[in-house]
């Protein structure tokens, strides 16, 4: 009898993990002065030091400290508060700050991961959820979900967990579970324009009549809402999350120039490395391939997955001065790997050679961020 699609991915998973935790530890020893805000925490270099990179140092201190806000400067008010307010409960019990970052983005990512699978077994099949969830585990930027202290883990749990439920008929759940994940990432209209429109499209398909609690997925902005809320009381800017993406180092100002990709352009010279070619012109090609599957995705899940994929990639693509980070914000967008999966069902070499690149770019990947390479 054969396996069933989470009883696959379950194996691979862990799998994955350990091969990214390799590949991490091994290269934070290898380059043992590259920056990790967890150095002074753990003067002895721990093993679990490659994992704690670059924005780690913002969680940790709006864990430890709260938020802080400077009009003109980088400040932590652009991160926001679900994920470190996790980390601040495990901290409660006692746990190490970073250390509950990395075992947060542990068990969210490998439940995410399990959960994704559930979700396409529902829609499509233990095939295609095999298949869909396998692509998952091995993208080349799920490393987020196996250490890294991101928030990526926790946000796609919620995603996945919400649109699962919601496929399941419990709305008020889903919504709830929507409300904290737009407390965790400033995209609270893609996921609240994607639950409301597979809401409608889910009751269309079984012949009912929408009502007015069909539209309880508005609700769902709530945890975006309460945070203004609190921004505005504290600092009395209640949008200074958008406003310090502006500031010096970020770069990210609205307007044409960054709707344009100006900034990416000017990021091509002779003198540039080959890292940051490979850097520019591979964030670059993820977004574009994600906009790509977006049409597919309305053929094969439905107009309410498209029109969240469609927001879910769109946002930050646009937003974006420079694509850069867009191969993380790529978990959000869930529904693109079993869009993919069904694509390539019919092509199982091509399967295969997907799966193979994309476990050799993760592996690589992960050993670059654990160097301090800025990868995404």
């Amino acid at each position: 009898m054969p396996r069933s699609a989470s009883r696959i991915v379950a194996l691979a998973a862990p799998g994955a993990l350990l091969a990214c935790t390799l590949a991490v530890v091994v290269a934070a020893r290898s380059f043992p002065e590259s920056y990790s805000p967890a150095r002074l925490s753990w003067p002895n270099a721990s093993l679990l030091l490659g994992w704690v990179r670059f924005d780690a140092g913002w969680y940790a201190e709006i864990a430890t400290q709260g938020y802080g806000y400077t009009p003109g400067q980088q400040s932590s008010v652009a991160f926001f508060p679900a994920y470190p307010l996790a980390i601040r409960g495990l901290g409660a019990l006692g746990v190490d700050t970073f250390i509950a970052g990395v075992l947060l983005t542990v068990l969210c990512g490998l439940a995410a991961v399990l959960l994704f699978t559930r979700w396409a077994s529902h829609l499509k099949g233990e095939e295609a959820a095999r298949d869909a969830g396998l692509l998952l585990v091995f993208y080349p930027f799920a490393f987020f979900l196996y250490g890294a202290m991101y928030s990526d883990a926790l946000f796609l749990l919620l995603l996945v967990g919400a649109f699962y439920l919601l496929e399941r008929g419990q709305l008020l759940p889903a919504v709830l579970l929507g409300a904290v994940a737009t407390a965790a990432r400033p995209v609270a209209p893609a996921l609240v324009l994607g639950l409301l429109a597979r809401r409608l499209e889910w009751k269309h398909q079984r012949g009912e009549k929408w009502t007015l609690w069909d539209a309880l997925p508005v609700l769902a902005g709530l945890g975006l809402v309460l945070y203004v809320l609190y921004l505005w009381h504290a600092f009395g800017e209640p949008f200074a999350f958008a406003k310090v993406q502006s500031a010096p180092g970020w770069d990210q100002r609205p307007g044409w120039r960054t709707w344009l990709k100006v900034r990416w352009f000017q990021g091509f010279s002779s003198s540039m490395t080959l890292a940051d070619g490979l850097r520019l012109v591979g964030h670059a090609a993820f977004s574009l391939g994600a906009l790509a599957l977006v049409w597919p995705t309305v053929k094969r899940l439905g107009w309410g997955y498209g029109a969240y994929v469609a927001a879910m990639v769109g946002m930050p693509t646009l937003s974006s001065k420079d694509f850069m980070g867009m191969g993380r914000y790529l978990l959000a967008a869930f529904p693109l790997f079993l869009t993919l999966a069904l694509l390539l069902r019919e092509r199982p070499r091509l399967r295969w050679g997907v799966l193979a690149t994309s476990a050799v770019l993760l592996v690589s990947l992960a050993a670059a961020y654990g160097a301090g390479a800025y990868v995404s």
